[in-house]
């Protein structure tokens, strides 16, 4: 069997503390934290970390009231079927099938951060000629820093599997690739083999994440592009998701929920972005619309995708200039700071929890608002204009 087990990590469980007495007027009040305001409220944090506080005891004897505080934290693989307080996104008996990590840099990993931190249990799908690497860094601790949870936990991801979404099946591999030495020793990793693998050893999953992407000649301007790196691009970024679905969607819990990640590109001119990548990407986006319908219809699945800003990941580097993509952002986005990758897995969290029970079909921005933008306002001709400019203090 291809994969490796990772061992799960150890479950905290909430700990609950009283606050300090306080004396109040004889009316009712509210406690909100350490501020005093009515009688109850629910505080409601990120998607990745999630608080309440409530009242629990009253005294009426002496004017005073004692206010319980019971912080909840999500956490991976949480067995506590209590529901949580508040509008929380909770994963917690959700499986979530992600491909496409084969780093701790990408958007990716964040969005299994966000996910394992929801609740969730974790499998990933590896590039194969990168997966004895990545299973590697796994046991020697190389990821432990990035896979610490907001309750201290470590991320836990269950199995890992070599696939290549390139390859709809064992029919398409050519003999080329069959005989390369960085997929000889791997066994079973197609689309179509991986999804056999995973009905075989879980059942069922409930969300399906594609964070994959490449453009060989992604450096080229599109008029030097040749057919073989268009039709790659293609392939590779975004008919990949179509594949995808294909062979997950039957082993799909109804009410689950699929994500893939796009990018403006699709849909706005960004030189230098090049080698079919951006055609890749409206192909992807189109399909997201279309397949929300068939997937809907048929099997009661969610399908929607994020279009994320820049990001300085090792996948994005390839590109050549991430820097200035970020320095862009920082000059012309509405919201003027660098976007984080937790951004775009709490966003993906939401996306899969019952929170977004009515979304699908959906190109959801994340990336401080850029896209909203018609024009640079840190061109020079802009120079006279009154309007905010960048702050890098």
């Amino acid at each position: 069997m291809a994969g490796t087990t990772i061992p799960r990590a150890q479950i905290a469980t909430p700990k609950p503390c009283i606050s300090a007495a306080r004396r109040i007027p004889s009316s009712s009040i509210l406690c909100f934290g350490n501020d005093i305001k009515g009688i109850s409220c629910a505080k409601l944090q990120s998607s990745s970390f999630i608080s309440s506080t409530k009242s629990f005891s009253k005294s009426f004897d002496l004017n005073l009231l004692k206010c319980e505080r019971n912080v909840i934290k999500a956490m991976s693989g949480a067995s506590d079927n209590q529901p949580l307080p508040g509008l929380p996104v909770d994963l917690r008996g959700k499986r979530a099938f992600i491909a496409g990590i084969a780093d701790d840099n990408g958007y990716g990993w964040a969005i299994a951060k966000s996910l394992a931190a929801a609740g969730a249990e974790i499998l990933v799908g590896t590039w194969v000629p990168a997966v004895n690497i990545f299973e590697n860094s796994l046991r020697r601790g190389k990821f432990d820093e990035s896979r610490v949870l907001p309750d201290g936990s470590l991320m836990e991801i269950t199995k890992v599997y070599p696939l290549d979404a390139v390859y709809h099946s064992p029919e398409d591999v050519p003999e080329d690739v069959k005989t390369n030495k960085r997929y000889m020793g791997s066994s079973n990793w197609t689309v179509k083999e991986v999804a056999e693998l995973v009905k075989q050893d879980f059942g069922t999953i409930d969300i399906l994440v594609h964070s994959l992407a490449n453009g060989p000649e992604v450096i080229k301007p599109l008029l030097e592009t040749s057919r073989y790196g268009y039709l790659a691009a293609i392939s590779a970024s975004s008919y990949s998701f179509v594949s995808l679905l294909k062979h997950f969607v039957p082993i799909m819990n109804p009410g689950g929920t699929t994500i893939s990640l796009t990018y403006i590109a699709s849909e706005r001119i960004i030189p230098g972005y090049g080698g079919g990548m951006s055609s890749a990407k409206a192909a992807l986006e189109s399909d997201t619309q279309v397949l929300a319908f068939e997937a809907g219809r048929k099997h009661k699945i969610r399908v929607n995708t994020i279009s994320a800003g820049p990001l300085r990941s090792r996948a994005a580097k390839a590109i050549g200039f991430i820097d200035m993509m970020i320095d862009y952002s920082l000059e012309n986005a509405p919201l003027q700071k660098e976007l984080t990758a937790e951004e775009v897995g709490n966003a993906a969290a939401f996306l899969a929890s019952p929170l977004a029970s009515a979304i699908t079909g959906a190109v959801v921005y994340v990336d401080n608002g850029l896209n909203a933008m018609g024009v640079g306002v840190d061109s020079p001709v802009f120079r006279d204009l009154d309007i905010p400019k960048a702050d890098r203090s």
